[in-house]
């Protein structure tokens, strides 16, 4: 009866597997392994169990195996029944206390009672300066780091001028630049004699008319040089603010005395402000475009002492901050045209004083009012902005940013810029055109002992060797008494003296070169003095190379200096390849160019300029367009400075020998558009970067 009973529910079990799917019908009965019995169904006791037939064996660190349990112990197929109403005789009860699901709790640490002794313990000492770290760009935690501070700083700040725009500038240079001709057309015409004696009165009301309207339209200048007196500043803008009240006086004396004011000039003055606003608006937009668009940034930092006492620029990891803390900070030139403003502006009060005194009221406010015309030619105002915007053009473009006035200094003066493997020949612009062997030695021995020499000297084509070596599955070896050579290197290859180099190289040493093994662009192997491959390797010209080559070449001061390990890059190679002058560039011997090529750039070194990619051009033009850029505002201030000098010096003479006839409009006009020409000149120097 028991029998049948228990077949019964096997049967029922079975069936139960087949109808969830179970794998473990498949199962040998010794294999299934039994799952952790419920601890409230069924309990199965520890302590009924003897030692010697129950054994754990450990399968894995959280695994455990009830392998030797015997079946008449365990029944795997037995019914599931609660313990009160099942009799289990001699079968294996497992039980655990009650506490034993409890958690256990710690024991809180005795607290030390307060002591005078006792400091508190800091990460850091309060205080303490810690640099910021730099970015690491290429993994994905660093990049994302990276794009937070982009967010946050360059996009947000885009946007910001976006919102702002352009149209309203363009808007009010347009109306000041029309008011500007037709009042210098009045002017002209006043001086011919072509307005009638009834039609004079009329005229003087459209001028101070139009001196009103150029104000308006320019009001946002105005603004800003009222707004630089708040901040204790003095600019341009704010010698600005005082020659439009010296005009407006001068016009309503104008009108007493049926005389033309001087409109023309005032409104060319603004309309030159409006578009050096323009300038800097645009040019902040476009750093900003730059920079947010970046994906990983890279530093050009001065390295001082780098090679034969010259300074060298080199390339390390850069951050955000080293451009936004930089960029808006004010440059040595504007300081300059600030100090320059403040004593035209008492030049100026001093020569209408004088004219005042000696000539009377009406003589000395016209005599200050021209004044502070001339003190600042037209094109000032946009001497520092114009160079910016050109040149900002050109980085954007190559995905460069300068990093304010003290990069641009610092850019500036005698240096060495070093230029790698990867400088003139990136990645994919160096290929294995072909290989020929010679002699009887076997082919692939020959690439076996190239490839190990190309590789301990870390050549760049030792990635082609290599790549060689792997397509014709060949033993790797090591090269030993590794030397470097003029045009090529040797070495020691399983006990054989290796070779390889040039032609000219190959010649040098002795080795005998068959008929028809001269071969453009190719590297030479010998083995034990034997010519045994000649390896055929294209260069690919890359034009953005050979433009930053071209204008790193550009510079007297600036030297390029080749610090690659590759012996065909020679100087003639060079010259022919992308046709730049090769005198102007140094090339230092091969162990000096592997001592330099290591040489790292400290992290606190303060970056001069970012880059946001790792092509030659735009570190290259960021350093030529920083000089450019030095001295287009060097020569810029210079030349308006003397215009401005002079200008004062002649008001001062016709004011004191009461020479009034000569300060019309006209005139004033004539000596403004003498210093137009020269001023726009300068601007464009940043243009042949």
């Amino acid at each position: 009866m028991d029998e049948n009973k228990n077949q019964e529910q096997a049967f029922d079990l079975d069936d139960i597997l087949k109808e969830f799917g179970s794998e473990s019908e498949q199962l040998e009965p010794e294999e299934i392994i039994a799952e952790e019995p419920d601890p409230i169904q069924d309990t199965v006791r520890l302590d009924t169990v003897p030692q010697d037939t129950l054994r754990f064996d450990a399968v894995s660190q959280d695994t455990v195996r009830f392998d030797t349990v015997s079946q008449d112990t365990v029944r795997l197929d037995a019914p599931v029944q609660s313990p009160p109403k099942q009799d289990l005789g001699d079968t294996v009860r497992f039980s655990l206390p009650e506490d034993a699901y409890e958690q256990p709790v710690a024991e809180e640490e005795p607290v030390e009672p307060f002591s005078e002794e006792w400091e508190p313990e800091y990460e850091q000492p309060i205080g303490e300066y810690v640099p910021p770290q730099p970015i690491v760009f290429r993994p994905k935690s660093r990049l994302q780091e990276l794009k937070r501070k982009l967010i946050a700083g360059p996009e947000k700040r885009y946007y910001e001028l976006a919102e702002q725009g352009l149209g309203k500038l363009q808007a009010a240079i347009f109306l000041n630049l029309l008011i500007a001709v037709a009042a210098i057309g009045a002017t002209f015409l006043y001086s011919m004699n072509y307005i009638p004696a009834q039609r004079l009165r009329l005229m003087i009301f459209w001028q101070f008319l139009a001196l009103l309207l150029s104000a308006m339209f320019g009001s946002y200048q105005l603004m800003e040089g009222i707004g630089d007196l708040f901040k204790r500043r003095f600019s341009l803008n704010t010698l600005l603010v005082f020659s439009f009240l010296a005009c407006l006086v001068d016009g309503v004396l104008c009108l007493q005395q049926k005389r033309l004011p001087c409109c023309g000039a005032f409104s060319l003055n603004m309309t030159m402000s409006l578009w050096g606003a323009y300038h800097v608006r645009n040019t902040e937009m476009g750093q900003m475009d730059t920079m947010r668009k970046a994906n990983r940034l890279h530093s050009l930092v001065q390295v001082p002492d780098y090679y034969e006492g010259r300074a060298g620029i080199l390339r390390g990891e850069g951050q955000v901050e080293d451009f936004m803390d930089n960029y808006n900070k004010s440059t040595g030139p504007e300081k300059t045209l600030s100090v320059y403003a403040i004593v035209a502006l008492f030049v100026s009060i001093a020569i209408g004083a004088t004219a005042g005194v000696l000539q009377g009221m009406e003589q000395g406010m016209q005599a200050f009012a021209s004044a502070l015309l001339v003190a600042v030619p037209a094109t000032t105002y946009i001497t520092l902005s114009r160079p910016m915007a050109i040149l900002e053009r050109r980085l954007h473009k190559v995905g460069a940013v300068l990093c304010g006035w003290q990069g641009v200094k610092k850019l500036c003066g005698d240096a060495v810029f070093p230029l790698g493997d990867q400088d003139l020949f990136p990645a994919g612009h160096t290929k294995m055109n072909g290989v020929k062997f010679y002699g009887t030695r076997d082919p692939d021995e020959v690439v076996a002992y190239t490839a190990a020499l190309m590789s301990a000297d870390g050549d760049g084509t030792a990635p082609l060797f290599a790549q060689l070596l792997d397509s014709r599955n060949g033993y790797h070896y090591e090269a030993q008494q590794l030397q470097h050579y003029s045009g090529g290197i040797g070495g020691v290859v399983n006990n054989e003296a290796v070779l390889m180099g040039t032609l000219t190289f190959m010649q040098d040493m002795g080795v005998d070169m068959p008929e028809g093994t001269r071969v453009n662009q190719a590297v030479y192997a010998a083995i034990d003095g034997q010519l045994c491959g000649v390896f055929a390797i294209t260069y690919t010209k890359n034009k953005s190379v050979a433009a930053g080559l071209t204008t790193l070449c550009a510079y007297r001061k600036l030297i390029p200096m080749l610090t690659t390990g590759d012996f065909m890059l020679t100087e003639s190679f060079l010259r022919g390849k992308f046709g730049v002058n090769t005198r102007k560039m140094a090339f230092p011997d091969r162990a000096v160019r592997r001592e330099l090529s290591q040489v790292q750039p400290d992290q606190e070194l303060p970056a001069m300029a970012l880059t946001t990619g790792e092509n030659l051009s735009g570190a290259a033009y960021a350093v030529t367009g920083a000089r450019a850029l030095k001295i287009a505002w060097s020569a810029g201030v210079a030349v308006h400075m003397l215009g401005g000098i002079l200008g004062l010096v002649m008001m001062l003479v016709l004011g004191i020998v009461g020479a009034n006839h000569l300060l019309t409009p006209m005139n004033l006009l004539l000596y403004e558009l003498v210093w137009v020409l020269p001023g726009l000149l300068i601007t464009e120097w940043t243009r042949s970067v």
